[in-house]
C-alpha cells in the first residue's frame, strides 16, 4: 500500500516528490541512506548480487539510477526503469517516510559515523563541478526550489566540518547535516526488526564484506552459487570498485565531478580525529545524546560487528565520552589496514570483559552476530 500522505524532501538536488510518479514493483530494493555512508557501496553489491557476475550490463548509475536527483528528467528514469526486466535496485537519499511503501519492496537502509559522514562530505563537496551543478539546475525542467537558507561555507575544513555538525535546518529543507542524518537513520533504527527494513552500516561492511554480503543476499531472497562467491567479493572491494570509477561513480552519467576517481578517496574510518579537537567532540557529543537514544548512537558511531571493548581508563562506562572514543578508535581500527591505530595514531588502551565478550552499551555481552 502505498503512503497515504508521504513527507516531502526538497533540498539542494533532492525533490521526494518524485516517487509519487513512479510505480514499484512487490520484489523492488528501495537503496536508501544519507549522502556519504555507503550508498554506492550498497548499489555495487546489489548489482553483483542479482548479475551474479562483475560485469555490469551498463554503468552502475544507468541499472541503478538515483530516482529523486533533479537533474534528470523524470520521465526519463521512470522509462528507464520501467524497460528494466531484472530485479531493480534504486538509489535514495530520501529517508523512510517519504518514500511509497508496498508490500514485498525491500528498503535497504545505510548507516556510518556522522563524524566520518561530515569529513567524507566536505571532500566530495570539494569534488563536484559546481559550474555545471548550476548550470544543471537553472535550465531543468522542474521549477526551481526557494532560495537556499545554507550558510557561506568557511574557509577551513574543520569550520565547515562543524558547521554539517550544528546545521540547524530540518530534514526537509536539507539532507545533510547530523541533525538530518540522526532523523534519517533514526527512522530504520526504529524499523529495524521489521522485515521490510534491512539496516546495514558502513564498519560493518568495512570489517566483514563477505558475511554482509552473505546476509544481504538472505535477507533479499537471492541464491548465489558459492563458487561465484571469491570474485563478487572482491569486485565489492573498496580497491576493487576505486579501479573501476569511470563505471561506478554517481554521477548520473553528466559528468558531475571533477576527478571520477577522487570520488572513491577513501573509505577509511576515523579521518574526523585529525579534524576536531576535544572540545569540538564535547559539543558534537552533546548534540547526538540531546538527538537520539544511547542505542541508537552506540549502532551509529560503531555499527554492529564492531566490538565494544571497554577502556581501562573510564571504569566501564561506555556512556562516558571517553570511553565512547575509544570505542569509535577501535571501530575506527576494525575497518582499516593498520591493526590497532587509525591515521597513524594509536588507539588508547582497552580491555575485554571479564567474562570474556565485550561490553556493550548497558554493560551487556555483545556477539560479533548482526
Amino acid at each position: 500500500m502505498v503512503n497515504a500522505a508521504p513527507a516531502v524532501y526538497r533540498s539542494g538536488l533532492t525533490d521526494s516528490s518524485r516517487w509519487q510518479h513512479f510505480s514499484l514493483r512487490p520484489d523492488d530494493i528501495v537503496i536508501s541512506a544519507p549522502s556519504k555512508c555507503g550508498t554506492t557501496w550498497v548499489q555495487m553489491i546489489c548489482a553483483l548480487l542479482i548479475f551474479q557476475s562483475t560485469d555490469l550490463p551498463a554503468p552502475l548509475t544507468t541499472v541503478s539510477p538515483w530516482l529523486d536527483m533533479r537533474l534528470r528528467p523524470l520521465a526519463d528514469v521512470t522509462r528507464a526503469l520501467d524497460a528494466q526486466q531484472h530485479r531493480r535496485f534504486i538509489k535514495t537519499h530520501t529517508p523512510l517516510d517519504g518514500l511509497p511503501q508496498l508490500p514485498g519492496v525491500s528498503y535497504v537502509v545505510v548507516g556510518r559515523d556522522p563524524r566520518d559522514v561530515a569529513v567524507s562530505m566536505d571532500h566530495h563537496r570539494n569534488n563536484l563541478d559546481d559550474q555545471l551543478l548550476h548550470r544543471l539546475l537553472t535550465s531543468g525542467e522542474e521549477a526551481p526550489i526557494g532560495p537556499s537558507a545554507a550558510p557561506q561555507r568557511p574557509a577551513s575544513r574543520r569550520e565547515r566540518v562543524l558547521q554539517w555538525i550544528h546545521d540547524q535546518r530540518t530534514a526537509t529543507e536539507n539532507l545533510d547535516s547530523l541533525r538530518t542524518v540522526v532523523h534519517h537513520l533514526g527512522q530504520a533504527w526504529d524499523r529495524r526488526n521489521e522485515p521490510a527494513v534491512i539496516l546495514m552500516h558502513h564498519a560493518d561492511l568495512s570489517q566483514d564484506l563477505a558475511g554482509h554480503m552473505r546476509r544481504l543476499a538472505d535477507r533479499l531472497g537471492i541464491e548465489v552459487p558459492p563458487p561465484r562467491w571469491p570474485a563478487l567479493i572482491e569486485a565489492a572491494t573498496f580497491a576493487s570498485m576505486r579501479s573501476r570509477a569511470g563505471q561506478l561513480v554517481p554521477d548520473e552519467r553528466l559528468g558531475l565531478f571533477t576527478s571520477e576517481g577522487a570520488f572513491f578517496r577513501s573509505g577509511q574510518a576515523g579521518q574526523w580525529r585529525d579534524v576536531l579537537d576535544d572540545e569540538d567532540l564535547a559539543a558534537y557529543d552533546t548534540l547526538i545524546r540531546s538527538l537520539a537514544a544511547t542505542d541508537f548512537v552506540d549502532w551509529v558511531e560503531n555499527g554492529t560487528n564492531v566490538p565494544r571493548q571497554v577502556p581501562a581508563c573510564c571504569g566501564g562506562d561506555p556512556a562516558d565520552r571517553a570511553c565512547r572514543q575509544v570505542l569509535a578508535c577501535a571501530a575506527a581500527a576494525a575497518s582499516s589496514t593498520t591493526s590497532g591505530q587509525v591515521t597513524g595514531q594509536p588507539c588508547p588502551p582497552i580491555r575485554p570483559t571479564a567474562r570474556g565478550g565485550h561490553l556493550g552499551v548497558a554493560g551487556q555481552d555483545v556477539g560479533d552476530g548482526a
